[in-house]
């Protein structure tokens, strides 16, 4: 016997595991209403982080990424789910409408979903084995299939261009009081339910990806000194920069991230070259030809051997649901 039936506590168990996806300093700038038969994601601005996401595209991407991951944990809940992005244009900030329907789940999507839990952003240095050539395949392949382009970074020219893009960000940026303000108080914290807690930060900030990713505070994470960073560059990006494009850019970054956790890789995004106008269009234009437009930088490699990275937290999930009675 079928039935169209959706059971709430389940929907809430995936919402609670799509809670795991990244966000721009772990801000987490959504809210879910929830219906008898559909989720609604909604991006939430007092969550904005002005000074660091002056246009408001890490917001955007960092809801299109837990877009993802909930489409992932519903599926693997045995709820499959048909999408609409954008549904109210009278309502910008109401991103999409998930309409939901019982499912056995497949293989693929329980290992998919296993991955949520496993999956850290890794700031330390990676080591220098090569990712093989086949798993770039399947990661450019992963962003193909949510609607973006995933374009590694391999010539020595571009590569050149694209680390003095990331470097000249990070100067434009700690420049400006507002967003070392802003950079602080979002990171460093040892029991904070938001940001990016000392855990995962780096004693040494400046050595944090080798230099390539941001510059939090001070964390608890020790690294060697003088090792050599082995890991891969690629750019995400997308054929167009609305807020469209911006959201299926973090879907696109959430099944990457996936499966290369699924695979075994340690994988870091680096959003800040492209919260910089000038350091966005050298990416752009000198790296990516002019060809797309680049929604995220990707570090990848395998990580460096020792104990795993523990969770960062999340808000209590219920703080982030509505209920919509129908």
């Amino acid at each position: 016997m079928t039935t169209n039936h959706v059971d709430q506590r389940t929907v809430r168990t995936a919402l609670a595991l799509a809670a795991r996806a990244p966000s721009i300093h772990n801000s987490q700038p959504w809210r879910w209403v929830v219906g008898p038969r559909s989720v609604h994601l909604y991006a939430v601005l007092r969550r904005w982080l002005p000074a660091t996401d002056t246009q408001g595209r890490d917001l955007i991407v960092s809801c299109g990424a837990v877009l993802h991951h909930l489409r992932v944990a519903l599926a693997a809940t045995g709820l499959a789910n048909s999408v609409r992005r954008m549904p109210n244009p009278s309502e910008p900030n109401h991103l999409a409408a998930l309409e939901l329907h019982p499912r056995p789940a497949g293989d693929d999507e329980l290992a998919l979903a296993a991955a949520i839990s496993r999956r850290r952003t890794d700031r330390r240095k990676f080591t220098d084995w090569e990712v093989p050539a086949a798993f770039v395949d399947e990661l450019i392949e992963r962003a193909a299939e949510q609607g973006a382009l995933l374009r590694p970074i391999t010539e020595a020219a571009p590569r050149a261009r694209l680390l003095d893009a990331i470097r000249e960000a990070a100067q434009i940026q700690e420049a400006d009081t507002a967003y070392r303000t802003e950079t602080a108080v979002w990171s460093g914290g040892y029991a904070d339910v938001d940001g990016v807690p000392a855990a995962n930060l780096l004693r040494d900030p400046v050595a944090t990806g080798a230099g390539t990713a941001r510059r939090f505070s001070e964390g608890l994470i020790e690294q060697a000194a003088g090792e050599p960073d082995g890991a891969a560059l690629l750019v995400l990006a997308t054929t167009s920069d609305d807020p469209l494009a911006q959201l299926r850019g973090g879907e696109a970054l959430s099944a990457v991230l996936l499966h290369a956790t699924a695979v075994g890789l340690a994988t870091c995004p680096l959003s800040q070259p492209l919260e910089v106008g000038s350091s966005r269009q050298v990416v752009q234009d000198e790296v990516l030809g002019g060809s797309a437009v680049p929604q995220l930088v990707l570090r990848v490699g395998w990580a460096p051997a020792g104990a795993p990275l523990p969770p960062t937290p999340r808000r209590p999930i219920d703080e982030t649901i509505e209920r919509l009675v129908v």
